[in-house]
């Protein structure tokens, strides 16, 4: 779906799709977001590997020491620049999550959250791989999906997005068990537990899988 989001959920039409978030999605966002922070000290540089518009980015910059910010859509990460009014800490770079140019152990902070590890179409274990490979001993990795609980929710959000022409029309025969597809080619996954931990467990690493606000489904590991 790299292509579906460069090209038609970037920039305006991206934002447009969180400002029209439902109560429960906007408290799901939310949820998320503050477990990000909890994780963030003011010594931390951190990366955020699908950064879209700066939705997150503008809450990580006064936390931590020094922020970079990934994306493949140009209009995203150009809206990023004035969402975020890019302070000295911000840098902003246009760079495929799953095979980044930034050197081992660059950071104490990777997170790839809003189920980025599904939507970025991109080999997920690849992508897990590099999160991994780019964050210090010590440091925490992040990535999360959604609950099962969340269905109805997330379902619902994808409505309100179709209805107001950003993705296609809902196909519902093809939609369900955590799958929503629309007529025009967007397909939106999830991973489910077992799912994060089998990629863990191909690098050799034991996750800690928490579920936030009933909504999120997170993923975290420390690298050792």
């Amino acid at each position: 779906m790299t292509g579906y989001y460069a090209e038609k959920l970037a920039g305006e039409r991206l934002r447009a799709c969180y400002e029209l978030a439902p109560r429960n999605a906007r408290r799901y966002l939310e949820a998320e977001i503050d477990f990000v922070l909890e994780r963030v000290a003011p010594s931390t540089v951190a990366l955020e590997l699908g950064c879209g518009y700066g939705r997150v980015l503008q809450r990580l910059v006064p936390r931590a020491r020094a922020v970079v910010g990934v994306d493949t859509a140009l209009p995203s990460l150009q809206m990023a620049r004035e969402f975020v009014r890019r302070p000295r800490s911000l840098h902003l770079l246009a760079m495929d999550a799953s095979h980044t140019g930034f050197r081992n152990q660059t950071f104490g902070l990777t997170v790839c959250i809003q189920n980025g590890i599904c939507a970025f179409g991109v080999d997920a274990l690849q992508l897990f791989r590099e999160a991994v490979r780019i964050t210090r001993s010590g440091g925490r990795v992040l990535f999360s999906s959604y609950t099962t609980g969340f269905w109805q929710d997330r379902l619902e959000w994808f409505e309100v997005q179709a209805a107001h022409g950003l993705i296609g029309e809902i196909d519902y025969e093809a939609t369900g068990d955590g799958v929503i597809a629309c007529k025009d080619g967007f397909r939106a996954t999830t991973m489910k537990p077992d799912d994060f931990k089998g990629l863990a467990a191909s690098l050799g690493l034991l996750p800690r899988m928490v579920e936030v606000g009933g909504s999120s489904l997170f993923c975290e590991v420390v690298v050792p």
